[in-house]
């Protein structure tokens, strides 16, 4: 088998394994049990525990992470929902005093992490989601892990309107 054959081959196996992990979560039916999840959607992203046994699992997806699904599965890793977390619904649920383990278990792990001030005083998480206004959703974290602030704000690639991602727009 020659090289172009064999790279080729492997093109398409992490084409396809991408597929696997990009596959919608809710084609999974209740009481689906974690080894139908783990077929369907591959390896969560995250892990959180919850009361009495319980599980969330995280599926983060896309190139810009605009989407990330959530999964509740019971003690017995039987799969009892799925939710889309990106939402500003979500979002507007994250107040001031959670802990970084709270706002994981809500949403997820962020796009990007940035810090504030010369020492690095405020960790701040950026959560990239679908919005026609092209801006993400941040939150100030203290050094202690506990949200100080959250807010909104201009997603930098919507920065340069010269950038493919724009279409038609130049300056």
């Amino acid at each position: 088998m020659g090289w172009s054959r064999i790279l080729s081959l492997a093109a398409a196996a992490v084409v396809l394994a991408g597929c696997v992990n990009m596959s919608n979560p809710t084609r999974l039916a209740p009481g689906a049990s974690a080894d139908e999840i783990r077929q369907s959607l591959g390896e969560p992203t995250g892990r959180y525990p919850l009361a009495g046994g319980a599980q969330r699992l995280e599926y983060a997806r896309g190139p810009f992470g605009k989407q990330t699904w959530m999964l509740d599965v019971d003690a017995e890793g039987r799969l009892t929902s799925a939710t889309q977390v990106l939402t500003e619904t979500q979002f507007n649920a994250i107040r001031a005093g959670a802990t970084a383990d709270e706002v994981l278990r809500t949403i997820g792990r962020p796009s990007n992490v940035g810090y504030v001030g010369w020492h690095k005083t405020q960790t701040v998480w950026s959560y990239r989601y679908a919005s026609p206004f092209c801006q993400w959703f941040q939150v100030g974290l203290s050094e202690a892990g506990v949200v100080e602030d959250t807010g909104y704000g201009p997603d930098p690639i919507c920065d340069d309107v010269d950038k493919p991602l724009h279409g038609i727009f130049r300056r």
